[in-house]
């Protein structure tokens, strides 16, 4: 998964620094992202994942580096993984 996420993050993060020099936990605001370019990745996250990122998940923290991005999307995966499955009995 964070194969994944560095290479929508490299091409819709806008970075200032190429991602290659970007470790999992590091700041991509820091790196250069602004909020404009990370409604554009979100947006790309979406369809990569075929998922969507709920309200309240959507804050400048679960966006701040690769780390983040993916706890945010294991929550949804897990999530959807279990309506997927109903109801247990």
């Amino acid at each position: 998964m964070t194969d994944e996420i560095r290479r929508v993050v490299a091409q819709h993060g806008r970075l200032s620094v190429p991602m290659s020099q970007v470790a999992d936990d590091d700041d991509l605001y820091f790196a250069g992202m602004t909020s404009h370019a990370s409604v554009s990745m979100l947006i790309a996250l979406e369809e990569a994942f075929g998922l969507e990122f709920p309200e309240e998940m959507l804050r400048q923290s679960t966006f701040q580096s690769v780390n983040s991005i993916a706890a945010a999307l294991d929550v949804l995966i897990e999530d959807k993984k279990a309506a997927e499955l109903g109801p247990r009995t």
